[in-house]
């Protein structure tokens, strides 16, 4: 199957609270197993990403340093929640608060990840987005790719660090939190960037 290119569109579906978007993948991030409600927000078959890399629903506006955090903490064998905005088929996309967590065998064989999906705050997504923003900014204003995911990975790190937290404390604090959090403390690249 060729590889889809899919142009995003400025139209948002929303996830109701009680909707759960699944998914498996296999050690290398290749698509095992989707639900239902998967299909019908990505608006992709089964045929179309079974055996697929995972990315196939990033959206353009995912900072790839928010995915080099991700990958770290689960080649670690680490859990993690983080907020994400997905590109369905025709364009469109949607935000998630997503849980990923490593998949053992019967042996304690790490196989794969699960990620559940959830509907995330609306008010923590406005939030977010603010602070994607700054990433996806410093991340493009280097000439290299590697160097702009590293860079801004670093600048996130050091976000939590300054406000003496982490990243899943961060995907879950109270509004006030994200409101008062200082997003470019000691960090003039992310205030250039930004």
């Amino acid at each position: 199957m060729a590889k889809i290119t899919i142009t995003p569109t400025d139209k948002e579906h929303f996830l109701r609270g009680d909707d759960l978007i699944v998914s498996k993948t296999d050690v290398k991030g290749h698509i095992t197993y989707i639900n239902e409600m998967f299909r019908k927000i990505s608006q992709f078959s089964d045929d179309e990403v079974l055996g697929k890399p995972h990315n196939i629903i990033r959206h353009p506006d995912m900072p790839r340093s928010i995915f080099k955090l991700l990958w770290n903490r689960l080649s670690n064998e680490q859990e993690i929640f983080a907020y994400v905005k997905n590109i369905c088929k025709n364009g469109d996309f949607y935000w998630v608060m997503a849980h990923v967590t490593p998949s053992y065998n019967i042996k304690g064989e790490l196989v794969g990840y699960h990620s559940n999906r959830r509907a995330p705050s609306r008010e923590h997504v406005a939030v977010i987005e603010t602070l994607y923003k700054k990433l996806i900014s410093m991340e493009n204003s280097y000439p290299n790719k590697k160097d702009g995911m590293n860079a801004a990975y670093d600048t996130l790190m050091n976000i939590m660090e300054n406000n003496q937290t982490n990243y899943d404390q961060f995907a879950f604090e109270t509004i006030e939190f994200y409101r008062n959090m200082d997003l470019s403390s000691n960090n003039t690249e992310l205030r250039k960037a930004g």
